[in-house]
């Protein structure tokens, strides 16, 4: 008969195979850890807008209760940024009560200015006149003609009154306003009816600018124009 030989193979001691199990778990987990920390400050650096100047304004003489409010909107990131939501009192501004200038060479100078607003007319739309630094109706100087319309689809606004700069030319919107990194717009925008009222002339509310979950409230107060 042949000799038995003994097994020489040398196995992994249970005590070994935990340790090897709970090393390999602590690494995942802290690679996952750092992983979605790194995505959540990736999207916090590269999603970022600004709002500016924001003024609100209500017919404080009329019983209709319309209010205007303007604005504006920067974006800081590095990623397009799509302006879409716009509330006042939980009340979603609708696109097609949107006014907006998203042209650079025009605007860049009206960023910092005072918006202004003169009056409203009888149903609620914006007019002015360019004396007073208001609505100029109309301009063909610099491609903008404002035809009467209800709603108006171009609002044309001259901010500094027959000082150096191009009025804003305003278009009516279909849809958020869209901004590469580091542009802005200017936008106006009409209240739906009686989110404001005569009596909040002089009282603060809050305006909401959002750019996706991007943006955040201010608090402004109401004026007349």
């Amino acid at each position: 008969m042949y000799p038995i030989r003994a097994n020489n193979r040398k196995a992994i001691s249970v005590v070994m195979t935990t340790l090897i199990i709970l090393v390999a778990s602590v690494v995942l987990g802290t690679g996952v850890v750092l992983y979605g920390t790194s995505l959540f400050q990736t999207g916090g650096q590269t999603q970022s807008i600004s709002s500016q100047g924001i003024k609100m304004w209500v017919n404080a003489s009329s019983a209709s209760n319309y209010a205007w409010g303007a604005a504006a909107i920067r974006n800081n990131g590095d990623v397009l940024a799509s302006v879409n939501t716009i509330t006042i009192r939980g009340a979603t501004v609708p696109f097609s009560s949107w006014y907006a200038d998203t042209n650079q060479t025009r605007i860049a100078p009206l960023i910092q200015a005072q918006f202004n607003m003169t009056k409203m007319d009888n149903n609620g739309n914006l007019r002015g006149s360019l004396s007073t630094g208001g609505i100029v109706f109309p301009v063909l100087s610099t491609g903008c003609t404002q035809l009467y319309a209800n709603p108006p689809t171009l609002i044309v606004i001259d901010f500094d009154g027959k000082g150096p700069n191009y009025p804003a030319c305003l278009a009516q919107l279909a849809g958020p306003i869209t901004l590469n990194p580091g542009a802005a717009a200017i936008v106006f925008f009409k209240l739906p009816n009686s989110v404001l009222t005569p009596v909040d002339s002089g009282a603060s509310v809050t305006v909401n600018i959002f750019a996706g979950n991007v943006g955040g409230p201010q608090t402004v107060t109401v004026a007349n124009p």
